[in-house]
């Protein structure tokens, strides 16, 4: 992205990636970076937002360290209330926490050894972000308090589908020297893996039952062949909000026959 783009009350809009960048033993592909949300209250103390985007995350499968020093940097106007840390398990960091826990533990991984990377790797406000927008950060209210209009993109499935940034993802996978690749649920699978194998369009394509979960396919990739690990997305087998309970219980199996 060339251009700046800002989250509610003034912070910039972030590329998210792997910082360091020596050979690796896996490579992890996500679908897009998510963002460090806060608690907005009223000068009175009362729920305004329970969760606001106001922050690219500070590193990608951020897990939620530092999450009340960060939104403690963000100027908001007295008359405006206050930004606080949010409490609650599937807020600021979900999706690394269970990355950690569920994914590259379970496999003798750890973040010195593995490449993390994301289709997108910037921010999108969902529909409930751009609902909470609209309600609360008015532009009267910007007008008022000089405050900078949120200018982030909404998320769309089809940014995900760039020939620009699959050859960048494929540079990163290359550079990583990894032998293993592992796509996190349905679309690094339509979006990355489809366009270097067509048998593959999404993680159903693998297999739906114990005996083919989390198996290991040798599948050729710009001349080289990896070792490809499909799994869920962590929001299945986290149980982050809204989940297929089905990929989840094969995630949790799998990770059991893993430990035993």
């Amino acid at each position: 992205m060339k251009e700046k783009y800002y989250f509610p009350f003034g912070q910039e809009l972030k590329t998210v990636e792997q910082k360091d960048r020596s050979p690796k033993q896996a490579f992890v592909l996500g679908v897009y970076a998510s963002a460090v949300h806060a608690m907005w209250k009223d000068k009175q103390g009362n729920l305004k937002v329970r969760a606001l985007a106001v922050a690219s995350e500070p590193e990608i499968f951020w897990t939620g360290d530092n999450a009340k020093q960060l939104i403690s940097e963000i100027q908001i106007p007295e008359e405006l209330g206050s930004l606080t840390v949010l409490r609650g398990k599937n807020l600021n960091g979900p999706s690394g926490r269970t990355l950690d826990s569920k994914y590259l533990n379970p496999i003798g991984l750890t973040r010195e050894n593995t490449w993390l990377c994301d289709i997108l790797p910037q921010s999108r406000l969902n529909d409930n972000q751009i609902k909470a927008i609209e309600k609360h950060y008015t532009p009267e209210i910007i007008e008022r308090f000089c405050l900078t209009p949120v200018t982030i993109p909404k998320f769309k499935p089809a940014d995900l589908n760039s020939e620009k940034r699959r050859e960048e993802i494929l540079q990163e996978l290359e550079q990583s020297k990894a032998e293993r690749l592992i796509l996190l649920g349905d679309l690094p699978i339509k979006w990355f893996l489809n366009y270097f194998d067509k048998n593959y369009t999404g993680l159903s394509d693998f297999g739906e039952i114990k005996q083919a979960y989390g198996q290991e396919h040798e599948i050729k990739i710009n001349g080289h062949f990896y070792k490809v690990l499909p799994l869920c997305h962590p929001r299945q087998a986290g149980r982050l909000g809204r989940s297929n309970a089905k990929w989840g219980e094969l995630h949790d199996d799998w990770i059991n026959r893993r430990i035993l």
